[in-house]
């Protein structure tokens, strides 16, 4: 929807400065098309403001969208549990800042997450990390979990840091493949949040890394 408003006000604006004078608000009854847009890799279509005004846009579900959801609710519990240790073992106040950035902003997607889960009646994935999810793109194995819990002071900050970028870039990678497998267009949404907001904090990760 948000892409939709974006292309519409973009023709407005184009209208607006190629006429001489401004532009009149639109109106409910014109003729003008509606630019819909399409999944990625697909090209945008034009409907009538008919058509706009009643077509309802599917939402379907895939096993890509439940299995992105269900390997992102593991994903970022694993990223909170590295996020609660800063505060006791870090030595740097921006790794201590960054690292209760990332719980903050994770443990509503979690909600979130289950909640869509639990409403499509898709299984909630249990609160632990098994050796089913060793695979899953970014995660810290336990050998790295149990060495950054054990870790502090600067070793601490490092470790935390390459661990969490790490794991940030499997949530980017994870996010790219459910834009081109997923089918719903929520989560589609989703995807592209948490990959803008994570690719982020990479790059704000790898600063601070620099000047440790």
């Amino acid at each position: 929807m948000r892409a939709a408003l974006i292309a519409v006000t973009a023709a407005l604006v184009t209208l607006t400065g190629c006429s001489g004078s401004p532009a009149p608000p639109p109106q409910a009854d014109s003729g003008g098309p509606v630019i819909v847009p399409g999944r990625p890799g697909e090209e945008a279509k034009t409907i009538s403001p008919e058509e706009a005004a009643t077509s309802v846009p599917s939402a379907p579900v895939n096993a890509a969208d439940v299995k992105y959801v269900q390997d992102m609710v593991v994903h970022h519990r694993q990223a909170i549990d590295m996020a609660v240790l800063a505060p006791t073992r870090a030595r740097a106040a921006k790794v201590k800042a960054i690292a209760s950035r990332i719980k903050d902003s994770q443990e509503p997607e979690i909600a979130y997450l289950v909640s869509w889960l639990q409403n499509e009646g898709q299984k909630v994935p249990e609160a632990h990390h098994g050796a089913a999810h060793e695979g899953m793109a970014g995660m810290a194995s336990p050998e790295e979990m149990a060495a950054l819990k054990a870790a502090s002071g600067e070793a601490f900050d490092r470790l935390f840091l390459d661990l969490m970028i790490k794991h940030h870039q499997g949530a980017v990678e994870m996010s790219t493949k459910v834009l081109i497998d997923g089918s719903q267009r929520a989560i589609q949404e989703l995807a592209n949040d948490v990959g803008a907001g994570q690719a982020a904090e990479i790059g704000r990760m790898r600063r601070i890394l620099a000047e440790l």
